[in-house]
Parts: C-alpha cells; sequence; structure tokens
C-alpha cells in the first residue's frame, strides 16, 4: 500500500501498464457535491474528507491502482484568499495524502491485493487563478516566480510521503522548467505532464522542445499528457517516447470541452476504452482519465487486459 509494502511505481513501469484513477472532481459531483467554488475539490479537504476517501475507492474498486490526490488546486495563496492560514493550508495538504493512503488501505482490507500507490497532485499555477489560464500558460511570470510559488507546496506534499508527485496539467515548457527545478532534492520521484494542444503545449511550444526539459532529470520517472482531447494522445506519446526514453503516462480528459467563463462542460464525450491499446502501443504505460472520466471508465481500462 505505501512505497515501503509495495514495488516502486518506476520498477512496475519498467515492467507493465499501470492503471491510473480517473475525474476526482466528476466523481465528487456525482456524489451531490457543490464544486463551483475557487477552490474546486481542495474545498472539501476541510469540509467533507471523507468524500475524498470514498471517490478514491471508488476508483480502486474500478481497477485503479495510483491514486491522484486532491491536491491540484490546494495552495497557500488560494487558501489564504479563503481565510486559511498557513499552518491549517499545509495541514490541508498533507491530509490529501492521508486521505488516499485511507482509501487504500481500505481497499486493501476489502480484498484488494494488487499494489497501490499515491500520487500527490501538484496543479499550475494558473489552478490557483481559478480562471481557465491552465489552459493558456504564459502567465506573465518568470521561470524563477513560479519555481518559488511551486516549491514551498511540494515540500509539504513530499514530507507527507507520496510514492510521487504527479507535476499535471502543465500548459508552458517555462512552468515545466520551474517545477522540474522545484522537484530536485526533495527525495520524491515524479511524473510530469502537460496539457496540450495538437503537438504543441497550450501556450504554443512544440512538445519536442517541451519533453526534451525532462530528459536527464532523474527524478522524473515518467513523461506525457493529461487534461486533454483523446485524439491528440497518441501523437504526444510518440513523441515523449521519442525524446525522454521514458515511460509515458497519458490521462486525456472526456473529449468534452471547459468553457471557463460558463464553468460549464460542453460537446460531447469522445473517450472510450478502445482507444486504449492503441495509446498503450505508441509508448503509454501509465494510462487513466482525467475531467469527466470517471469509475466506469477506469474499470473498461482495466478490463483490457494491458
Amino acid at each position: 500500500m505505501t512505497s515501503s509494502t509495495s514495488p516502486s511505481l518506476a520498477h512496475a513501469l519498467a515492467t507493465r501498464t499501470v492503471v491510473l484513477d480517473g475525474g476526482m472532481s466528476n466523481q465528487l459531483e456525482s456524489a451531490g457535491y457543490d464544486l463551483s467554488d475557487e477552490l474546486w475539490s481542495a474545498r472539501l479537504l476541510a469540509e467533507r474528507p471523507e468524500a475524498i476517501t470514498r471517490a478514491h475507492l471508488a476508483y480502486f474498486r474500478a481497477g485503479a491502482e495510483v491514486a491522484i490526490t486532491a491536491s491540484y488546486q490546494a495552495t497557500f495563496e488560494g487558501f489564504a484568499r479563503r481565510g486559511v492560514g498557513h499552518d491549517d493550508a499545509a495541514r490541508l495538504l498533507a491530509l490529501s495524502v492521508d486521505l488516499a493512503r485511507e482509501a487504500a488501505r481500505q481497499a486493501k482490507d476489502s480484498g484488494i491485493e494488487r499494489p497501490l500507490w499515491v500520487a500527490a497532485s501538484v496543479g499550475p499555477y494558473g489552478a490557483m487563478l481559478a480562471d481557465g489560464s491552465e489552459y493558456r500558460g504564459r502567465y506573465g511570470l518568470s521561470v524563477a516566480e513560479l519555481e518559488r510559488f511551486h516549491r514551498p507546496r511540494m515540500e509539504v506534499l513530499a514530507a507527507a510521503a507520496p510514492d510521487v508527485l504527479a507535476l499535471e496539467t502543465v500548459p508552458d515548457a517555462d512552468e515545466a522548467a520551474a517545477l522540474l527545478g522545484a522537484v530536485r532534492g526533495l527525495g520524491v520521484p515524479a511524473w510530469l505532464s502537460y496539457t496540450v494542444d495538437g503537438r504543441h503545449t497550450r501556450a504554443g511550444q512544440p512538445l519536442e522542445e517541451a519533453f526534451a526539459l525532462t530528459a536527464d532529470v532523474d527524478e522524473v520517472i515518467a513523461v506525457g499528457v493529461n487534461c486533454c482531447a483523446p485524439q491528440d494522445v497518441v501523437p504526444a506519446v510518440e513523441i515523449a517516447s521519442r525524446i525522454t526514453g521514458k515511460p509515458v503516462v497519458v490521462y486525456p480528459n472526456s473529449g468534452e470541452a471547459w468553457d471557463a467563463e460558463a464553468r460549464a462542460w460542453t460537446g460531447s464525450t469522445t473517450f472510450s476504452a478502445g482507444q486504449v491499446r492503441a495509446w498503450r502501443e505508441a509508448g503509454a504505460r501509465l494510462i487513466g482519465g482525467c475531467c469527466r472520466v470517471g469509475p466506469e471508465g477506469i474499470a473498461a481500462i482495466a478490463a483490457a487486459g494491458l
């Protein structure tokens, strides 16, 4: 259940495909929770932590082997806007890891025997702004400024002893450089996944250049894409694998599009488990879903026999 009782995630990725979970927010919304707040699912760390544990458990029962914590939108700055002080914010960040660990414990108690890992989510700077800018990047901050923003919460999350840090939904190669600087010396491995538009980051940089940043970073055990359209996965996987030689992580959205102004999803679902084999053949080794992909989608991936 923890890194001390299971093989490392890096070792597993070297030998087989590993199933990730799906979207935390849609699972909480389906349980009746209103996530229209700027803190999104992170608000429930304080108000309904048991709901987060249940969401993680639903994914483990569906076949997921990795739970991504509810810390994507959890930042010291975001909590401060809601009157939550530094120490309490740090406690909530650490709690996100504990809740995923508790779900893994309950899953084990229910008879699940496969290894289960916890990935501590580190969302982009734009997630703190809560204005959709994580889908654009180009915040007007330097790499050094972005590293100063990310490092404190990454230190707290690393101290909570997750199996891996998920540096996820990164829209901009400059922010990736900041995250890669911040992860050094923390003692916890990481994966880094961009949100992309075709063969470019959301900020417009070629993926060849963006993935090249990770190639020589020992802490990074996987690279890839998340929170993107399913049709963008295969080209990105091929580029990531070729440029870095590392295992590739993919967890796209359902195919619907997020309207930041209306704060609503639009369009139709294009995600299907039938696409997963093509992703794996392209080089993906850590496969799941992001926004609007629920336990049934993860169960279909797990049932694909990858």
